[in-house]
């Protein structure tokens, strides 16, 4: 390991029921200033309360955790000892003011928190100091030296008053926002809304209207309805143009008003989701702690958790300013507190919110404060063991001589008030949350209310102001301030509230990422959590990552525009060279422009308005399809304009969590070195961890590593075996200690079940898999844990936790030293009794250089890696008393210094602990996929789509579910590109990429940045040829911007699929979005084009549904223009005949009745072709591959029809004026006859698969059409109808039109078969 790494001793994230600090984030400026910390040593050692005046304030760091370890004594005492002298001034106090230790109570009730002494007896009486007069200089003579971070410095608590009231002048509205409490705002601010709506009740028709005329043909045809209107350029009826325009505008804008009301009505299920707000009121006559509305879970706890102590301690220091500052009674509060509930669309900016576990956080919130529930408190004390002591581990002989007394007595007084103490955790302002909907990383984060309103009672909230920034997009970043103002009076006074509130009024600290929660992520922790409303709707953090919704068109629409303008093109030339023929000059009342525009309007029917009409039919059915296939339940199509585009997807982009896997760990595999055992095997573990953990023969007597009566219980057992059962033994309880993982209780239909609690999901997996052995964790906190045999239910490990080594994404590893008791419930094993042993675990990576040489280790790892399994190593060392002794000296010293402090940390820890381990065993834990990707995964790949996976995760996880998941294929090259930082060496990653297009690119997201920074063209070009990319740590913004930058530069369609909000802008921005209705929320599904419930229904929707939409829309398409262009050749022969005048062959009637009645049904009965079956397009994907090309509807398959309807118009008009007259109603009876009926065999040709409608459709209106003959006399020659002149003329003409191309189509068939041909076998 390098000496730079970061690797510093933090406590473990334990529960907010099982944790009492709420010091996560405080710096002791002991460790910063050796000046201030030499002489308090002393004191310290002897496990002694120092008084108030030889402490300095704290800081609020971020990442800084367990400061309290770090200070002279408390190393020296140990991980046990940690409450001593740290959380009774966790608070507010502790932060800013001076008051003595004893009165610093966690809820301002006069109850101490955990292991307080309820009086500091040791420490010299308390002064009490102003916070400028005494804190701030203190600081100030510091602040030179020390960097501080960002927060900080805008942090009003820590700068002197003028530098405040500098800041307060400079301060700009439009930049920053001041939030009261519980109280209504000066400012207006938008309301919590969550709206993916297209459009406004008044945008609507401006600008559907704009989108449909934006198409060519639209406008095409509403400047031919626009010409009817002048009395030169009529021909036939009005409506004839007009109406199958009106139609196409009302069905695509009732689609997309149906389309855009179910988004309003689904998002008016999410802002209607109810949530608890407390409500603040001017006090009533009655005391507060005896009011019924403010029964919270809190409040009640407390009532019953503490012991009544004298009033005076139980005034806070809060109740004394404010008496000071108003003169009033001390038991009189700011405010009554009543709960009440709200939708989330009424929540506005200040409201404070009461949130419990697995609720969604509605909008952007600052914590304000976290309790435990009801129902663990009793559950905690139960279960915590009597013995689990104080007294110091390591203690200075020389200073004890001056104090023998000392350490007893303060354990003695520690032990007095353990007694009345809540459970860990009950007021330790600590809360889970899960960030998986908002980042995509599967870790839970920690959450902590701020110290200065973690102490306040609920009805002091209107009290207190909070500062935050301008809204922001970014999800990692916040700076603001909190501040307690002496009275509610002077919250709003924001200009003069510097001279009312005086030096000495108000108090505030600072704000960072770690005090808030923002929208959509979720509450994990049993914590009841209170938090305060500071930015809502719109300018939540998820919102502005998010992109607008925007209407999206397919690529088939494009298309037959482009078609559209060509046949528009020949309509013209068509006009011109028929005038042309005739020539130019101008005859009585026609002039020849005019004849061109009549020539126009009769061809019109080359650019058929019914293709629209046909086409979004089309859509509708297909749509319909989708969401009626019993094949992908609960599927939603929320765009029906784009199912065509399904068919031509050529890239996906999917994210990981919840998409490819469903976040839930198992440990799958264990290796003990000679032996692994997985699945089935895992019973004989159970075996080994029975008798290695059976209850020995004395009740109290616990099992340590070195017991010797374990290893005997199967004494007719072989030597090896016993020697396996030990091996088994030791790494069990290896990993059963080794871990961050707190205990809770909940209820689940009446029954106690016990959770975990911790923030990695891995190390629930291996404790969860720990307790299905037989080994299962019942009890911890800060000093110790117990655990439990499943079998016996009795305890049969207890230990003393001495000190832990949490993870860090440095580091790679955590460890822990712990002592092991002897006896259930024993004084705490002293230097001569009770082993001390130090467990680490980590990466095969960090790992392999720290345990001792062995064989096997590397191969193991190697071999779990492949099958996407998540290792970790588990190693253990034995300490004597005297090497823990040396190395907690050591460890202190380093932890004191002033630079370097972290690398000298980790110098210690390496050279005292991290060398030699005995090497225990290797796990393996798996993220659980969603059901079938593996085989999806391989489906769409064969499929021909390239597929990325953009994630928020880290680059580990990222790797195994890549592998697990077979997203990268067995033996498959991972190039990875992490942290870089210099652009010199991204060109050399990018000439690798271009030697090796065959391998997956692994890369996080700063060094995407780098690249789309200043080399996108270049690394998009060579990241589109690689079969697979993945992309870790990636935010929000930069999954949309990989979308757009594939869309852009490769020109093909982009379909993104995601579960959760972090993904909304990603699936906004692709071509084709799909959304997971994922288990945390729906966001992703509402904002998504198509919804889905798994993975694997995303290969269905594209395979078959997709293709089937794509080739029946081509085939449509092309029907439709065929069937336009037929006609339109035939009056284009008619117009040559009767000397190029523009006079219609079929008017009025004949020609709406063509489009409509006569040829729609037939062809629109086409949208239920198929040219494959289900099984044969999964069978073999590889036909998806050949839609992409789109060659269904391209210039060569328009460019055959084209021809075909010249051939085909050109014969039956020619053949009908030949074989009877030029110009009458015999003429046009034929001629009209043999279109309808040319037009139906030719959809029968057409299709590939026959179904009833369709056979329904063309022979029914076949009768229609026989039917209306005797209605058609202004029209037809009805009498020579009857004759079998007629009869013959059609069935003649008929044929010759319809067998050549038919003739043609059999020969091409033969000669060059489709795809779909070969493989049905035909």
């Amino acid at each position: 390991m390098p000496p730079s790494t970061s690797y510093r001793p933090t406590e473990p994230p334990d529960s907010p029921v099982n944790d009492s600090s709420d010091s996560d984030a405080d710096l002791d400026l002991q460790e910063l200033d050796p000046n201030t910390s030499s002489h308090a040593t002393g004191g310290r050692l002897l496990g002694r309360n120092q008084g108030p005046e030889q402490r300095a304030p704290r800081i609020a760091l971020r990442n800084i955790r367990m400061g309290s370890l770090r200070r002279p004594g408390t190393r020296s005492r140990g991980y046990g000892e940690l409450g001593h002298n740290r959380d009774g001034d966790e608070d507010a106090m502790g932060l800013l003011d001076d008051e003595a230790q004893g009165q610093r109570y966690s809820d301002g009730s006069g109850h101490a928190a955990d292991d307080a002494p309820l009086l500091d007896e040791h420490g010299p009486p308390a002064q009490r100091r102003s916070v400028a007069g005494d804190r701030l200089p203190s600081l100030a003579r510091i602040g030179s030296s020390l960097r501080l971070p960002s927060f900080m410095s805008g942090s009003s608590a820590n700068r002197p008053r003028d530098d405040e009231d500098t800041a307060d002048k400079e301060d700009d509205p439009s930049t920053s926002r001041i939030i009261a409490v519980g109280s209504s705002q000066s400012t207006r601010y938008p309301p919590n809304l969550v709206s993916n709506a297209k459009y406004t009740p008044f945008s609507f028709l401006p600008v559907t209207l704009y989108n449909e005329f934006s198409f060519f043909f639209n406008m095409y045809f509403l400047l031919v309805a626009l010409s009817q209107a002048i009395p030169a350029l009529r021909i036939g009826y009005l409506t004839t143009y007009v109406a199958p325009l009106a139609f196409v505008l009302v069905i695509t804008m009732g689609k997309e008003a149906y389309d855009d009301i179910e988004r309003r009505r689904r998002d008016n299920e999410a802002n209607s989701e109810e949530y608890a707000v407390l409500q603040f009121r001017e006090p009533g006559q009655q005391d507060i702690t005896s009011r019924p509305a403010r029964k919270l879970k809190s409040s009640s706890i407390r009532k019953g958790q503490r012991k009544p102590l004298s009033p005076r301690d139980r005034l806070s220091d809060i109740q004394e300013e404010e008496e000071q500052a108003e003169g009033q009674g001390r038991g009189q509060p700011s405010s009554s507190v009543q709960e009440i509930s709200k939708k989330s669309r009424d929540l506005k900016v200040g409201d404070v919110l009461k949130l419990s576990k697995g609720q969604r956080v509605p909008a952007d919130v600052v914590i304000l404060k976290c309790s435990a529930p009801e129902g663990t408190q009793g559950q905690g004390q139960s279960q915590a063991p009597e013995g689990t002591g104080s007294e110091p581990l390591v203690v200075d002989s020389s200073e004890g001589e001056e104090n023998p007394g000392a350490a007893s007595s303060a354990k003695g007084k520690e032990v007095e008030s353990g007694s009345q103490h809540t459970s860990e955790g009950a007021f330790s302002g600590e809360t889970f949350i899960r960030t998986d909907q908002l980042d995509g990383e599967t870790d839970w984060k920690l959450r902590l209310a701020s110290a200065l309103t973690q102490a306040l009672p609920l009805g002091e909230f209107v009290r207190v102001r909070v500062t935050g920034g301008k809204p922001d997009k970014k999800v990692n970043e916040f700076v603001g301030k909190v501040e307690l103002m002496p009275t509610k009076h002077h919250v709003p006074n924001y200009e003069s509230d510097e001279a009312d509130v005086g030096e000495e009024g108000g108090r505030s600290a600072p704000l960072s990422i770690d005090n808030t929660a923002w929208a959509n992520t979720i509450i994990a922790s049993q914590a009841t959590t209170v938090a305060v409303i500071v930015y809502s709707g719109p300018q939540t953090r998820s919102a502005l990552s998010t992109s607008p919704s925007r209407s999206k068109t397919g690529l088939l629409e494009y298309e037959i525009n482009s078609l559209t303008k060509i046949l528009c093109a020949l309509t013209l030339a068509l006009s011109v060279v028929l005038v042309a023929l005739e020539g130019f000059s101008n005859t009585e009342g026609n002039v020849w422009y005019i004849k061109i525009m009549r020539f126009l309007v009769l061809f019109s029917t080359i650019v058929p308005i019914s293709l629209r009409v046909n086409l979004d039919l089309g859509k509708s059915v297909y749509s319909w399809f989708i969401q009626r296939d019993p094949g992908i339940p609960g599927a939603v199509v929320r765009t029906s304009t784009i199912p065509e585009d399904l068919g031509r997807i050529e890239y996906l982009l999917s994210d990981k969590t919840g998409t490819l896997t469903q976040n839930e760990m198992e440990m799958k595999k264990i290796h003990v070195g000679t032996v692994s055992y997985a699945n089935e095997a895992m019973d004989e573990v159970v075996a080994y961890v029975r008798h290695g953990f059976v209850g020995p023969p004395s009740e109290k007597a616990l099992v340590t590593p070195s017991s010797s009566y374990t290893t005997t219980a199967g004494v007719t057992a072989t030597r090896t075996r016993r020697e396996i059962g030990s091996r088994v033994r030791d790494v069990v309880l290896a990993l059963a200690l080794c871990h961050n993982v707190t205990p809770t209780g909940e209820e689940e239909n009446g029954q106690a079940i016990t959770s975990y609690q911790a923030s990695s999901p891995d190390e629930i997996a291996i404790v969860r898999w720990t307790e299905s052995v037989g080994l299962r964790l019942t009890y911890r906190d800060r000093k110790g844990m117990i655990l439990e045999s499943t079998e016996t239910g009795k305890p049969v490990v207890q230990v003393r936790i001495l000190d832990i080594f949490p993870f860090t994404s440095d580091g790679k590893r955590m460890g822990i030293i712990v002592q092991f008791y002897e006896q259930l419930h024993s004084t705490p094993p002293g230097p001569d009794n009770g082993e001390i042993w130090f467990y680490q675990k980590g990466a095969d990576t960090v790992m392999g250089s720290i345990v001792a040489a062995n064989d096997w280790l590397d191969e193991e790892t190697a071999n779990m890696a492949r099958e996407g399994l998540r290792t970790l190593v588990v190693g253990r060392k034995k300490l004597s008393f005297e090497q823990y002794r040396r190395f907690s000296a050591s460890y202190q010293e380093a932890s004191l210094a002033i630079h370097s402090r972290d690398a000298g940390m980790q110098r210690v820890v390496a050279e005292f602990l991290e060398h030699d381990l005995e090497l225990l065993g290797v796990t393996g834990v798996e993220d659980k996929l969603q059901r079938d990707v593996k085989p999806s995964l391989e489906l769409l790949r064969n499929a021909g789509i390239k597929i990325w996976m953009l994630t928020g995760d880290k680059v580990e996880t990222a790797r195994c579910v890549a592998v697990s998941s077979k997203l990268v294929a067995r033996g498959q090259y991972i190039y990875t590109v992490a942290k870089l930082k210099r652009k010199d060496n991204a060109q050399d990653h990018l000439d690798f990429l271009r030697s090796k297009t065959d391998s997956c690119l692994l890369i996080d997201g700063e060094s995407l940045t780098l690249f789309l920074t200043h080399f996108r063209v270049e690394f998009i070009s060579v990241a589109v040829q690689l079969p697979t990319v993945v992309a870790c740590r990636c935010s929000p913004t930069q999954k949309a911007d990989i979308a757009k930058l594939i869309k852009e530069f490769t020109k093909k369609r982009v379909c993104c699929i995601g579960d959760g909000g972090n993904d909304v802008s990603m699936i906004q921005a692709a071509d084709v979005g799909v959304g997971i209705v994922g288990k945390e929320g729906r966001q992703a599904s509402l904002a998504a084009d198509f919804s889905i419930e798994q993975f694997c229904h995303l290969t269905k929707l594209l395979v078959w549904h997709g293709r089937n939409s794509y080739k029946r829309s081509a085939k449509l398409a092309q029907f439709v223009i065929h069937r336009g262009l037929i006609i339109a050749v035939c009056q284009t022969m008619y117009s040559i005949a009767i000397k190029f005048e523009p006079e219609g062959l079929y008017k009025d009637w004949l020609l709406v009745g063509y489009a409509t009645v006569y040829t729609a049904l037939p062809v629109l009965s086409l949208v239920l072709d198929k040219d494959v079956d289900e099984n044969l397009a999964n069978l073999y994907p590889e036909l998806y591959k050949e839609l992409t090309s789109g060659r269904s509807l391209s210039y060569r398959s328009f460019f055959v029809w084209v021809f075909v309807s010249i051939y085909q118009g050109g014969m039956i008009q020619g053949l009908s004026q030949i074989l009877t007259e030029v110009d009458g109603p015999k003429m046009v009876a034929v001629s009209y006859t043999v279109l309808v009926l040319n037009e139906l065999l030719m959809v029968a040709i057409e299709i590939t698969t026959w179904h009833p409608v369709m056979i329904i459709c063309i022979v029914g209106t076949f009768l229609v059409y026989v039917g209306s003959m005797p209605f058609l006399g202004g029209y037809f020659d009805l009498d020579f109808i009857l004759t079998w002149g007629f009869l013959w003329r059609v069935l003649a003409i008929g044929s010759i039109s319809l067998i050549p191309p038919y003739a043609g189509k059999l020969i091409r068939r033969t000669m060059k078969p489709p795809s779909y041909r070969k493989v049905q076998g035909i």
